[in-house]
């Protein structure tokens, strides 16, 4: 009886021991997926953002095959990775080009390469089986916590697609036509589709719809862990909903919010960042020819006053959006597209990378259907490096909530020059620009010795000496 007791004894003890070692693996493992420091107005000042297509990213088209690579998106210095949406995407009037549905086609072979918008979401607290399993988006997730990045996901508030459960469950959670009938976004003006059609729109009039559509939110921040959201046409959705709905995920934790929108309105308090549409615009018709240097110099040197000072926005020569509708920035931006890529960079802001940018991809990958990069690492890829580290350890680029000064530099002796100063804590960033396609000679107030950071060579400017560019050329210089 003596040894059962003492052998008992020892098993408890043993397993008193085993319970221990499991709760501070537990303790280790939570600390691990924790190491990241929270949301904070800090990072948002020298981030750059990537769009992750991750259908497109790679041959597998899979989480898995893009989380291999997250440590080559760290060497961009990217700390925010936007994944587009990664939900299930409808059946239902599934589009398979821009003007055709998956009910067009006929043939079943070809049927099965149309995927389907990204937009078109059947439920938003599922993944995507294309795309992987919810363990797979777990482990780039953490993956991506690991290294330093915060991941935000594409919400999609203004409609779903047409098999999703609320349409025969929850009729009176979206707009009807005059016939009662559940209806594709219309034009709010003028009544007519926008041409939508593989989406329902959503209704949030009757506020119905508010707390719903805010716990799908609150799902991936509470159970997954992600750290914030990046919100189809968010002036498409009431304002009240987004004030109802942001302090709540805020309650469970720090998130980083991105409109696609620039309205003033929307930053008041809940939204960090929004679309930088305006500069984007501009860049594109100075490239083009359409309108002059002159009326970018005006936008740039006037932005400052329209907002609040707090107010973010994300910079870019190319999106999802962007490239498969008005083309790759090579078509829309020419030679101009790395002068371009660097002011994006350089002016107040946070500059976005999306997929394939930092390839040379010179395509318009499809939209509807698997169209896969190629993984080149040519010209651009070094001058991402270059540009990310900058922005990412010079404060003088600093362009969050508290952002470095900007400051037009007067250039003279051409109409296609382009200067501005950045400038914080001691630190200076000079971008010059020749914006056009071809020679200009012109001079700048820049009187010192800089580095031109892209080559690493010394330059001393004196007191109204020239400047000769040759087209597209461009100097960011630091002190």
């Amino acid at each position: 009886m003596k040894k059962t007791v003492l052998t008992l004894m020892a098993l408890a003890i043993i397993a008193t021991s085993c319970k221990e070692e499991k709760k501070e693996e537990l303790k280790e493992t939570a600390q691990t997926e924790t190491a990241l420091p929270p949301v904070s107005d800090a990072m948002m000042e020298n981030s750059v953002i990537y769009e992750a297509n991750i259908r497109n990213y790679s041959k597998e088209g899979t989480f898995n095959a893009f989380t291999k690579d997250i440590p080559e998106l760290k060497k961009l210095g990217v700390k925010v990775i936007w994944l587009m949406p990664v939900y299930p995407i409808s059946m239902k009037r599934r589009k398979a080009t821009g003007d055709k549905s998956i009910e067009d086609i006929t043939d079943p072979n070809e049927r099965k390469k149309y995927l389907g918008s990204y937009y078109a979401i059947t439920d938003y607290t599922a993944i995507n089986p294309d795309l992987g399993t919810l363990e797979d988006f777990q482990k780039l997730v953490k993956a991506a916590h690991d290294n330093g990045m915060y991941v935000i996901l594409d919400w999609v508030a203004n409609h779903t697609g047409w098999d999703h459960k609320w349409i025969t469950e929850h009729p009176e959670y979206y707009e009807k036509n005059k016939k009662g009938e559940v209806t594709d976004p219309l034009n709010p003006e003028t009544g007519e589709p926008w041409g939508w059609t593989d989406v329902a729109h959503l209704d949030y009039k009757s506020k119905k719809l508010y707390e719903p559509m805010t716990n799908e939110m609150l799902y991936w921040v509470k159970e997954q862990n992600i750290d914030g959201f990046r919100c189809d046409v968010a002036d498409n959705v009431p304002t009240d909903f987004w004030n109802y709905a942001i302090p709540k995920l805020k309650a469970v934790k720090p998130v980083f919010m991105l409109m696609e929108s620039d309205k003033e309105y929307l930053f008041k308090g809940q939204f960090d960042m929004g679309y930088g549409w305006v500069a984007h615009h501009l860049m594109n018709d100075v490239a083009q020819g359409k309108k002059p240097v002159a009326d970018l110099k005006k936008f740039l040197a006037e932005m400052p006053g329209k907002y609040e000072a707090d107010d973010i926005f994300m910079n870019f020569t190319s999106n999802h959006d962007e490239n498969a509708w008005n083309g790759t920035e090579y078509e829309r931006l020419g030679d101009g597209a790395e002068a371009f890529a660097a002011m994006a960079y350089a002016m107040p802001g946070m500059p976005l990378i999306y997929t394939g940018q930092e390839y040379d991809v010179n395509k318009r990958i499809k939209f509807f259907e698997q169209d896969a990069i190629e993984k080149n690492k040519g010209k651009m890829f070094a001058v991402y490096e270059n540009l990310g580290r900058l922005k990412n350890e010079d404060p003088a680029l600093n362009g969050g909530k508290k952002p470095a000064a900007f400051k037009m530099l007067e250039t003279s002796g051409s109409d296609k020059a382009l200067a501005f100063e950045r400038e914080k804590d001691g630190k200076k960033v000079i971008y010059i620009a020749n914006l056009s396609n071809g020679a200009a000679s012109f001079t700048v107030p820049a009187e010192g010795s800089y580095t031109n950071y892209m080559t690493g060579e010394k330059v001393t400017f004196a007191k109204g000496q020239k400047l000769d560019a040759k087209p597209w050329q461009y100097w960011i210089l630091t002190n």
